[in-house]
């Protein structure tokens, strides 16, 4: 499955929301050494319920608006 996320970094909590066809996730990390990245990617293995290993972010690494990949068996 791909989805579109939009990323609001340096968030005074963690979240993820969905409004209509984007995934809206706020985390708490800073956007300096890839580390909201790995904070997106956390955060949505474990709204997904799914291993980190499953999602990857296959478009806009150094931007608010991505796409990720989730694998998941779950889904088909």
């Amino acid at each position: 499955m791909r989805i579109q996320v939009k990323v609001i970094p340096n968030s005074k909590q963690n979240s993820v929301e969905k409004k209509e066809e984007t995934y809206i996730v706020r985390t708490t990390a800073k956007p300096i050494d890839n580390k909201a990245n790995a904070a997106v990617i956390s955060l949505l293995a474990k709204h997904f319920k799914t291993a980190k290993s499953n999602l990857q972010i296959v478009r806009g690494i150094r931007l608010k608006n991505k796409v990720v990949d989730v694998v998941n068996k779950n889904f088909n």
